[in-house]
């Protein structure tokens, strides 16, 4: 067995010191080159300032977010068409990100089923440390590539599929790897962040940068940029499912009846498409089982639950072609 002398242990510790002060001024140099972790004197003692006061300025950091994302409208309505293209083909959309901007990607995965009727496999969200990470911070998660790569091997990516790397700085390892790996299977890839010229818009297909500026607290992403970022998904997201033929002009008509509000939004919805009456809503939602399109086909067309589904289905779902096929 090998012995280690106390010199010789010193110097390893001072060499993995050097090394640590080494990688961390590196990274110091790089947060400073990234608007989103710029300091900005004139806010030095916001603090000082009334309530009031913090909110005003706050509200007004705030509304220059739409101005920056309908910069971006261009990219980003590509990238919705990229996606909704290999949805409707049986593609998924697959979210990656750390802390904030994982957990904004969950959350907009996560509202795809109620509102859209979507499987849950459809559109996921994957955080860098898996589901804890929503709640607590998982040490390490974000620097890793290699993580990035499992979880959408767990997940048996295919070509078919989307996958957003979403990340504020543009530069954190796990968005980043998560593009990277999602490309060398073919899958489409969209890179979300909130500096000009970052890496991670750089590994995807569609690179879509808003760029917000510097934060009203030095660094703390989750306000301007996740702001930014929700946005863009919300885009992402429903004009995909518009698409994709979930909504009948602004009516939500493949939205999941799961609890009473839900349920009186399903009649409510059918009210507004057919103007027909209670009893005949009421009719049509328990002949089509309780969905909304279906009932809604019945109702314009005239027609039986058994037809009506066999016209969406040979419509892809698409409620103004099956009324179409209908009428014709």
């Amino acid at each position: 067995m090998t012995s280690t002398t106390p010199e010789t242990t010193g110097t390893s510790i001072a060499r993995d010191d050097a090394g640590a002060d080494s990688t961390y001024g590196e990274l110091r140099a790089e947060l400073a080159t990234l608007t989103t972790e710029a300091f900005r004197p004139e806010l030095a003692e916001i603090d000082r300032l009334s309530t009031q006061e913090i909110a005003a300025t706050m509200n007004g950091e705030d509304a220059t977010v739409p101005a920056a994302v309908a910069a971006r409208l261009p990219q980003i309505a590509a990238a919705i068409d990229g996606t909704a293209e290999r949805m409707a083909r049986g593609g998924r959309l697959i979210y990656a990100g750390a802390g904030t901007a994982g957990r904004l990607g969950v959350l907009d995965a996560s509202e795809c089923p109620p509102t859209f009727n979507t499987d849950p496999s459809e559109v996921i969200g994957l955080i860098a440390g898996g589901p804890s990470a929503m709640v607590t911070a998982v040490e390490g998660a974000e620097d890793s590539k290699e993580l990035a790569r499992e979880d959408l091997d767990a997940l048996r990516l295919t070509a078919g599929d989307t996958v957003v790397g979403i990340s504020a700085s543009g530069r954190t390892p796990y968005a980043i790897g998560a593009v990277e790996h999602a490309r060398t299977v073919g899958a489409l890839t969209i890179g979300l962040s909130c500096n000009a010229d970052s890496a991670l818009a750089a590994a995807a297909e569609h690179g879509i940068e808003v760029v917000v500026g510097p934060e009203l607290l030095t660094g703390s992403t989750r306000l301007k940029a996740g702001t930014a970022q929700k946005l863009v998904l919300n885009m992402l997201s429903t004009i995909t499912m518009i698409r994709l033929g979930k909504t009948y002009g602004n009516l939500m008509v493949d939205v999941r009846a799961s609890n009473e509000k839900l349920r009186a939004r399903s009649r409510r919805i059918v009210a507004l498409a057919t103007d027909a009456s209670d009893e005949a809503i009421e009719a049509a939602l328990t002949g089509a089982d309780g969905e909304v399109k279906t009932a809604i086909l019945m109702i314009l067309a005239d027609l039986d639950a058994t037809t009506a589904n066999r016209l969406l289905g040979d419509s892809q779902g698409h409620l103004r072609a099956a009324l179409q096929s209908a009428s014709g």
